[in-house]
This record gives C-alpha cells, sequence and structure tokens, in this order.
C-alpha cells in the first residue's frame, strides 16, 4: 500500500535558516510525531508539505501524487488542524462550517451534526469565546465531515490545560482504531507524542536527526550513568550528548552494545524517554 507522506531529499534555504535534505515516509493508517526545540523547522516542513510554502529542491508525494501538481486533488483529502484560531474569532461554529463545506466534494453533514453532538459543541457560540478544547474538537469534527484521510497537526495541545489535552489524545486514539486515517502530529509536549504516536522523526536546526518508530527508538538509545573517573577513559567518544556535576555523569548514546561490553560493571545503563533524546541531542556536540 501506498505511503500517505513520502518526502526525499527536501531543501529550503531562508538565508539564515534552512531545511536541509529530509527524508521521511509515512504509511497509511499510522500517527507520526514530529518533534524538536523551538526553531528546528517543524512548523517550516508542515507549512511545505501544505504548499503555503514552496520547497527549493526534493520531491514531496501525499497520497502517491505529486504534492504541487496535485494540489487541488490533494487538499480535498486532507485536514490541517493548529493552535491559531483567531481567523476565526469573530465567528460561531456553524459559520465557520458554512464557509469551509462548499470547498470539499465529500462534505457529510450527517458526519458533522454527529460530530457535534459526540463532542457536545455549541453551534451558536463564538468562537473566540470557547475554550481552546472546544476549538480544538470543531477543528476535528471539520476534519472528518469532509473525510479526510491525512490529518495535519501543528502544536494542537500547546494552549491545552492537562485534563483538555489527555482527552484530546484519548479522543485520536479513539478514532485512530476504527479508521485508517493518518495523522502528523506536530509537538515540543514529548509525553503527547510518546501516548500516541506510531513514528517520531526528530528535527535539529533544520536537519533530520531520525525518523524511527517508537519500538526502534526505545532499542535505540539508553541514558548512561558514571562517576567522573571513567570520563579519561574514552567513553565520552560513544556519547551524543553529556550533563556533568560534581557527583558523576548522565549522558545520551545510540551505542549501547559497546559500552555495556566494555563498562557494564562501572555504569548504569537505563531506558531513555523522548525528552531525554531531544534534550541531550541539543546539548554541545561531543564529537
Amino acid at each position: 500500500m501506498e505511503n500517505v507522506l513520502d518526502i526525499q531529499n527536501l531543501n529550503k534555504d531562508y538565508g539564515g535558516f534552512k531545511l536541509d535534505n529530509i527524508s521521511v515516509s509515512l504509511p497509511p493508517g499510522h500517527i507520526m510525531g514530529l518533534v524538536g526545540p523551538n526553531g528546528s523547522g517543524k512548523t517550516s516542513l508542515i507549512k511545505i508539505i501544505l504548499n503555503l510554502i514552496l520547497k527549493d529542491t526534493g520531491d514531496i508525494k501525499v497520497f502517491g501524487l505529486d504534492q504541487q501538481k496535485y494540489i487541488l486533488e490533494i487538499k480535498q483529502r486532507i485536514a490541517f488542524i493548529h493552535d491559531d484560531h483567531k481567523y476565526f474569532n469573530h465567528l460561531n461554529l456553524k459559520q465557520v462550517k458554512n464557509i469551509i463545506a462548499p470547498f470539499y466534494q465529500n462534505w457529510d453533514e450527517a458526519i458533522f451534526n454527529d460530530f457535534i453532538k459526540k463532542f457536545n459543541l455549541p453551534l451558536n457560540k463564538v468562537i473566540g469565546e470557547m475554550s481552546r478544547g472546544m476549538v480544538t474538537k470543531g477543528a476535528l469534527a471539520i476534519a472528518f465531515s469532509h473525510h479526510a484521510d491525512f490529518i495535519i497537526m501543528d502544536e494542537p495541545t500547546a494552549s491545552l490545560d492537562p485534563s483538555s489535552r489527555r482527552e484530546l489524545l484519548d479522543l485520536l486514539r479513539e478514532l485512530m482504531q476504527h479508521e485508517k486515517r493518518s495523522i502528523l502530529f506536530s509537538s515540543h509536549i514529548t509525553t503527547d507524542i510518546e501516548q500516541i504516536a506510531d513514528y517520531v522523526t526528530f528535527l535539529k536546526e533544520g536537519k533530520l536527526v531520525f525518523t524511527k518508530t517508537k519500538d526502534e527508538l526505545s532499542e535505540s538509545y539508553a541514558l548512561i550513568k558514571g562517576g567522573n573517573d571513567l570520563l579519561n577513559t574514552g567513553i565520552e567518544n560513544h556519547f551524543i550528548g553529556i550533563r556533568k556535576n560534581e557527583f558523576g555523569f548522565e549522558a545520551l548514546t545510540n551505542e549501547i552494545d559497546p559500552i555495556r561490553k566494555k563498562y557494564n560493571n562501572s555504569v548504569v545503563i537505563d531506558p531513555a524517554n523522548l525528552e531525554d533524546i531531544i534534550y541531550f541531542s541539543t546539548l554541545k556536540d561531543l564529537k
């Protein structure tokens, strides 16, 4: 089955910043988390996928179709949900729906009404007076009502309180169990990504650090803890990033087996979570 998203050797130079040779693929029916520090290129990549910004070089296919040549066909099958709703703040949800629905050939009014009831959303309340959680649910209702096969979400949980964030993530899990849709989910909240993503793509300074399944991540990275006396043995050559203090060091590695063989009795090897991987990867390079 064809990938929902295929990006090969993508480049975009802004002058002071560059997306550099990015290659990413997303199979159908899966969620990909897009992570990285602020300014790493997450939003720029999303805008290029959506044709809001033109790429310099590289190939992008959505549903197997050239992303620029078949822009209208692709936009019929995708939805974009983000955290900035200021353009609709003066409208109510019914008015927003009436503006958006005519653009989609497969708009399904019955599905929209079902989601409005499911989410208990007020159709006549102005968007600017609704909670962030309600606005995001409204955006999801619209996305599912035109049968979007690919939903792109840019920081959808950034302004939500913990309860609303948990509710949204539970909702996405529930919807993905019953539908063969795909989601690209950009967020700086790593616990959200760990909860729902099947794949994780990590950008740093416009470069692709990795794109892996969650299982591959857990197998590839570990935290190493030990005494400072070990730092004179060459162990740092195996580290991606390190934090030191007077009591010892903590470091991230993707060379678990060599460290285990050489230093097993001298260090503690713990699993690394996604936040650990991003934090230590952004520390000054050791090599």
